[in-house]
């Protein structure tokens, strides 16, 4: 059972994570035992443990997974309408799907109303250390942006939703003013339209990610002066005729408010959009949005868009499950980590070695379980796969996720995610992973910082169509002072496309040094403004949704790099070959 309090009592509530991040390893034992209990006689449990719930026979036997081998599972409850009980001895509900964007491929993930209610008491957790540690907070409204597709269901006739989705609709006490809109447009512009009218109410803007955020800002960029003049006539634009954005708004939006009008118009029209946020928003304390993993890229740009306002990255979870909290969220965005509340799930961890790429490790081992280690056994310093059983129906089951161990509170560990185990880019030999690429990257952008630049969104693909191949990389630039973008000086950008090499590892340089080339030289291809706003909208068009969306790094699909190709404003090859020396 889970321990309850009143969220609202945060000192309750500091005692209660104390007490558990104090007792991590009895408390996993616990869950364990509870999960397998409960699940012991699923189709799927019997075929390894018997019917038996002993956990040291679940360690030995129950093999380590990912998704491809319980899918088959999971289609039979989804697809043909198998009970729940294949997986799970709580009754499932819906499924939970990912985006698709960051592995490739969408996956469907079982949810239980039991599940819901944990999840719910992670989020009073996290209400606890945000009120402790973020003074202010609740001194305003909260301005968050979500985006919602409509409710798919499934042949077998579970509702399909993400997880955001999921939270909103099954929690709308939580959320008394959402606007329940399914045209994205419609409902962008009257969450804006919203925050606007309200602005020196709120006190934190925030998305589930990063890059969403900064589509919140082009989307603002672009309806600025119509929605104005919305709030100086008191009257909403013809073109939303959605019925629950005609409510929402017209509550808000009663009268006409020229001297608002007036003051958001002085704002927009500066010429550097620098700090802009904090200037839309004054009253602002925090901006929210996951900025770990692969959403660090952005982390130069809210910084410009924020005006020095705190970033903080709240929670790390998934569709899969919720595993951490960031008990410091008023770090650096650069060194957020988060505690693992250890009632939540079981975990167990895979070590990679510091210097091993992740991918390497064969994910069909039958000797994996001989080197996992459990929550309360995990080292500082070390490099772990992320493994998790539930009680949703998944066991063992590899998340993908690489973590670094960088310290305890408590008893309970501290982790930062550092990446997907995903290949992003793959020629001949050589396999780059995205955070290789993302460190590139960086390097390479510090010949244009100086300059005024940054850089507001990237991608890649292997370029195959000639011999040899090569990585294509395409680059979506801004300048701070928010003016076009100039002619790009051809020496500098060669540049680089250089140091994006030489910051590759040795196999890559390797290949690209032998006397007969495997692969050749890296091409940047600068795109036109509002690019990957496009590709984002192409994605989501295919079902992905907007508030889990991340850009994917490794674009596989054919459509995708023809919107991205045709957008190309500039293109730039490396014109040195890589040093292997360093």
């Amino acid at each position: 059972m889970l321990p309850t309090f009143d969220p609202r009592d945060t000192e309750a509530g500091l005692r209660i994570l104390e007490d558990i991040t104090s007792n991590a390893g009895h408390i996993q034992e616990q869950v364990l035992e509870e999960i397998l209990t409960k699940n012991a006689s699923t189709d799927y449990l019997k075929g390894f443990l018997d019917g038996h719930s002993d956990k040291g026979l679940f360690k030995n036997k129950v093999p380590v997974v990912d998704y491809e081998d319980i899918k088959i599972y999971i289609d039979r409850i989804a697809l043909d309408g198998e009970p729940s009980r294949i997986l799970t001895n709580e009754s499932i509900t819906e499924l939970l799907k990912s985006s698709g964007t960051s592995g490739g491929k969408q996956k469907w993930i079982p949810k239980t109303a039991e599940e819901g209610e944990r999840r719910a008491y992670f989020s009073c957790l996290l209400a606890t250390v945000q009120n402790r540690y973020l003074q202010g907070l609740n001194d305003g409204k909260v301005l968050l942006f979500v985006l919602i597709n409509p409710d798919i269901h499934t042949p077998g006739g579970l509702v399909l939703r993400t997880t955001s989705e999921s939270e909103i609709k099954n929690r709308k006490d939580r959320y008394p003013q959402f606007i329940l809109c399914e045209d994205t447009d419609q409902s962008l512009y009257s969450q804006l339209l919203c925050g606007l009218v309200q602005r020196d109410a709120i006190a934190s803007v925030g998305t589930y990610f990063a890059s969403g955020l900064l589509r919140v800002i082009k989307f603002f960029e672009e309806h600025w002066q119509e929605m104005s003049s919305n709030i100086r006539t008191g009257q909403m634009s013809d073109w939303i005729t959605d019925p629950n954005c005609k409510r929402a708004v017209s509550l808000i939006l009663n009268k006409q408010m020229p001297e608002l009008a007036d003051s958001i118009d002085i704002v927009c029209h500066e010429k550097s959009w620098e700090g802009i946020i904090k200037k839309i928003w004054p009253r602002t304390k925090y901006v929210l949005a996951i900025i770990t993993g692969s959403m660090a890229q952005y982390i130069p740009a809210l910084e410009f868009y924020t005006g020095g306002l705190p970033v903080v990255s709240p929670v790390y979870g998934s569709s899969e499950a919720f595993f951490g909290i960031n008990m410091k969220p008023l770090c650096s965005p650069y060194d957020v980590s988060y505690t693992f509340i250890p009632n939540m799930a079981y975990y167990e961890f895979l070590p990679i070695d510091n210097h091993q790429d992740p991918n390497c490790t064969n994910r069909k081992d039958a000797h994996l379980k001989d080197h996992i280690v459990d929550l309360a056994n995990v080292k500082i310093g070390q490099h772990y796969e992320l493994l998790v059983t539930t009680f949703t129906g998944l066991y063992r089951y590899r998340m993908g996720d690489i973590l670094l161990v960088t310290g305890f509170h408590n008893s309970t560990p501290q982790f930062k995610f550092i990446q997907r185990t995903n290949v992003v880019l793959s020629i001949h030999t050589d396999k780059t992973t995205e955070q290789d690429l993302q460190k590139a990257v960086a390097i390479a952008m510090q010949i244009l910082e100086p300059l005024g630049f940054f850089l507001l969104d990237y991608s890649s693909y292997a370029d195959t169509s000639s011999i040899p191949g090569h990585y294509v990389l395409f680059w979506e630039l801004q300048l701070r002072s928010n003016d076009d973008i100039p002619e790009l000086d051809q020496v500098k950008m060669e540049k680089c496309c250089s140091l994006v090499e030489q910051s590759l590892d040795q196999k890559y340089k390797m290949l690209r040094n032998q006397s007969i080339s495997t692969i050749g030289p890296l091409e940047i291809r600068v795109v036109k403004q509002g690019t990957f706003n496009v590709l984002m909208d192409f994605y989501v068009s295919q079902g992905t949704s907007l508030n889990q969306y991340k850009t994917p790094k490794n674009i596989k699909s054919e459509k995708a790099i023809e919107i991205l190709d045709s957008r190309v404003v500039g293109k730039f090859y490396s014109r040195e070959v890589p040093n292997q020396d360093s």
